[in-house]
């Protein structure tokens, strides 16, 4: 996809739970809202924060709201579950994607009046993006990993009523911010867009799901109180109001669990079980059909070869007096050169004697030109 693509977020069909921490921007969705990860420290906060900070005062508090919007983009909470941004990501090997392309995300418009050289300044602060020498390009410093425990540091909320405003996303999320870092705040809303009243929250961590679910007095909005439990109360709940059972029932929570949207790391395995099976099916093309013949009640390997095969002097069965074996003859052997000597004395497989052994060794000394030893086969 080419950076002039049409990049407005809302278009990118996923199903975003992951974020960063309190309160900051937020990401639309086809499916709902995230949160956007603050995960650059706030100055005074470390040794280093200093030389990361280029202004001070209302800028310099812009600036790190903007570098964490894209931090969230690039996120593995977000980027391997958003098709659009994991498109830009993989449109190289070195994984740049364009400033002015990420500059132009609907939820960058507030700091698109500052210019690109602004956001690229600003993005120079981030400890976990790096910008290309020219400031044309940013990507991540380090590589995607899937996020660990999501389910399990989620929880379901609802009692929120309708969306009032487009400062809904902002007030849920300074909401939860009270009992915890979240990596997402997510709206629930249905196919025609409509928020439903309820949010997937995923904490960062699991003190702070601890501390939401038990918390006194119980979370309320607009004095109601809310119905909280972990998502995956809310999922069993689910189950059992639609009475579903075995394999209906664990694709159910696979569902809930794993989302209906985009997911690099899925696809990625799939494309590697299909890139198997292909090799598989070249290998079994290349191999030739194996080839048997009876013999004497015994099923022979035909060895590949020129002229049809051969078989291996071992494989071939002997009947037991009535067999002899001769070692030394030319390469011209033929058949018809024993057949012919023989044909007489033995119109049948015999059961050999003392005097039929000596026969053969006196009337056939030669064979192919050259002297040959007769002995009875092991």
């Amino acid at each position: 996809m080419s950076a002039t693509a049409k990049p407005a977020v809302e278009e990118v069909k996923m199903d975003v739970e992951d974020a960063g921490s309190a309160p900051s921007e937020a990401k639309q969705t086809e499916s709902g809202t995230a949160v956007v990860p603050p995960t650059i420290a706030k100055a005074g906060s470390d040794a280093g924060s200093e030389t990361k900070q280029e202004a001070d005062g209302s800028d310099s508090e812009e600036k790190l709201r903007a570098v964490r919007q894209i931090e969230f983009y690039f996120a593995d909470s977000n980027l391997p579950f958003d098709k659009f941004m994991w498109t830009l990501h993989t449109a190289n090997p070195e994984h740049w994607v364009p400033v002015s392309t990420v500059a132009s995300f609907k939820r960058m418009r507030d700091w698109q009046k500052h210019g690109i050289p602004w956001i690229t300044n600003a993005l120079r602060m981030s400890t976990e993006l790096e910008v290309s020498e020219d400031g044309t390009k940013v990507r991540r410093r380090t590589e995607v990993q899937p996020p660990k425990d999501q389910f399990e540091r989620s929880i379901y909320a609802k009692g929120f009523g309708e969306e009032e405003d487009t400062e809904t996303q902002r007030k849920l999320e300074d909401f939860f911010d009270k009992y915890g870092r979240t990596n997402a705040v997510r709206m629930r809303r249905t196919e025609d867009k409509k928020f439903k009243g309820s949010v997937f929250v995923e904490f960062a961590d699991f003190k702070s799901v601890e501390t939401f679910l038990n918390a006194t007095p119980k979370p309320s909005w607009n004095n109601e109180e809310l119905k909280i439990m972990t998502k995956e109360a809310y999922c069993e709940m689910k189950i059992k109001e639609k009475g579903l059972t075995g394999k209906a029932a664990r694709l159910r929570k696979q569902t809930i669990q794993s989302g209906k949207g985009f997911n690099a790391f899925r696809e990625m395995e799939e494309a590697k079980k299909n890139k198997d099976k292909k090799g598989k099916g070249k290998e079994d093309e290349k191999k030739e059909p194996e080839l048997f013949i009876e013999f004497m009640g015994s099923k022979i390997r035909v060895e590949p070869g020129e002229e049809g095969g051969s078989v291996k002097d071992e494989d071939v069965p002997v009947a037991k007096g009535a067999s002899l074996k001769f070692d030394g003859a030319g390469e011209s052997t033929t058949f018809d050169e024993i057949k012919s000597v023989l044909k007489e004395r033995f119109s049948r497989a015999p059961t050999l004697t003392e005097d039929e052994i000596t026969f053969v060794k006196e009337h056939l000394k030669t064979l192919g030109g050259k002297d040959v030893s007769w002995s009875i086969p092991d």
